[in-house]
């Protein structure tokens, strides 16, 4: 459901002969598709690592560098695709994104080397970026607040569907065709992204297009840098996010070096722990216009403080069984689908002319914060999940207390500065 007749004017007027309708399922799939890219690039590249290495004779550590690399990539790339769809529309500047990552990936394919990998990666990590950028941009063309952290959700959904899909499509890849053929997966899913985004997406940016002039962009930058409306709910979702990135970092070489899994059974096992994002974003979905975003984020605090502390218990006492990390793992999954969608929802709603920078300043944040924990993590990795765990109770408890300030600070009658 549309929030306004200026905004069903828009989508309306903008559209191209075989839109989907902004209330259609399809429209959502795609949507959740777009965010997904930067999970089909992580989460399809993580059962390659160990193989990687093995193959290009490196340790498991170097090869890591390409997660690093891309997450840098990520990050640098949402501050420049936000701002230049706000000037030029969301649908020309998914597709160059959608071009790029075509470019990145067939790179990828041929490098030779793990320096290569991570050049290529880096690119390709600028290139998918464009997807949840735009995605939380059409988002909020057409929708606020609690209607929007319900699309958000409904989007979590089917972006949880990639992180069970793509080690599994990878883990059969590398078993057949070995690691090039993952990267091949990737080019396929660039040129299928890239025809719905024609064929199903209409133009929904507003009609008045921001200037990007650096100067203006810079602005744009500092004014929501500046409010407490949009960094308040970005800390609790930046604490939390860090323990999913300490997930994706390490648990590939911990899982298969500590646990002793193989690649393969580490696939299963990663699908497993996202099960628990599914379901916790259709849970979401259905109860956020039920309970309201506050309620939501904090529930969703306390439950990845509780499962961060578990799996830092049973790492540091000594357990090296996957289920002393794939069940803490899958109820904090749950429970950051419980702030993800909906801290979203509450960063962007104030801020609808400038959508797409506040999208990008969320997903460089989001990236930046990614890119730092997996070189922290593989900077410190012993052969076990201890650095692992222990980043996620600290981020579990960081989302906690970020939730505690951010209700604080929205019952400060001194304004929202």
């Amino acid at each position: 459901m549309l929030d306004s007749a200026a905004a069903r004017e828009t989508y309306r007027v903008a559209s191209q002969p075989m839109p989907l309708a902004p209330s259609s399922t399809w429209l959502t799939v795609l949507l959740g598709l777009l965010i997904a890219l930067t999970s089909l690039g992580t989460d399809s590249f993580l059962p390659a690592m160990p193989v990687i290495a093995r193959d290009l004779g490196v340790e498991p550590a170097r090869a890591q560098l390409g997660l690093t690399t891309f997450f840098l990539g990520v990050a640098a790339g949402q501050l420049a695709w936000g701002p230049l769809s706000d000037r030029l529309g969301r649908r020309p500047t998914l597709l160059a994104g959608c071009a790029v990552f075509l470019a990145a990936s067939v790179g990828c394919m041929f490098a030779g080397s793990v320096a290569g990998i991570a050049t290529m990666r880096l690119l390709q990590g600028l290139a998918m970026s464009s997807g949840p950028v735009i995605a939380r941009s059409v988002v909020r063309d057409l929708h606020t607040r609690e209607h929007a952290a319900r699309r958000l959700a409904q989007m979590q959904v089917v972006f949880g569907i990639m992180p069970i899909a793509a080690p599994l499509i990878a883990g059969g890849l590398l078993v057949w065709l070995g690691w090039p053929s993952v990267f091949g997966f990737h080019a396929v899913m660039a040129v299928a992204v890239g025809a719905a985004v024609v064929f199903g997406l209409a133009e929904t940016a507003p009609h008045e297009r921001r200037s990007i002039h650096p100067l203006r962009i810079a602005a744009s930058f500092g004014a929501l840098l500046a409010d407490r409306r949009f960094l308040a709910p970005v800390a609790t979702l930046l604490c939390g996010q860090a323990g999913l990135y300490a997930f994706l970092a390490n648990s590939s070489i911990a899982l298969v070096g500590a646990a002793g899994v193989t690649p393969v059974e580490y696939s299963a096992l990663f699908a497993t722990v996202m099960v628990g994002q599914i379901i916790g974003a259709w849970l979401s979905s259905r109860w956020v216009t039920r309970f309201g975003i506050p309620r939501m984020l904090r529930q969703g605090a306390r439950l990845c403080a509780a499962a961060g502390i578990v799996m830092a218990a049973l790492a540091w006492s000594g357990a090296t069984h996957w289920t002393a990390v794939v069940l803490p793992a899958m109820v904090y999954m749950f429970a950051f689908s419980f702030i993800l969608p909906h801290a979203i929802a509450l960063a962007m709603t104030p801020f609808p002319q400038t959508a797409g920078a506040a999208a990008s300043l969320l997903g460089a944040g989001q990236f930046g914060l990614g890119a730092a924990v997996s070189a922290v993590l593989g900077a410190v990795f012993d052969g076990t999940a201890r650095p692992m765990a222990a980043a996620m109770a600290l981020s579990g408890i960081g989302a906690l207390a970020a939730e505690a300030f951010r209700t604080r600070a929205s019952r400060d009658p001194r304004g929202t500065h």
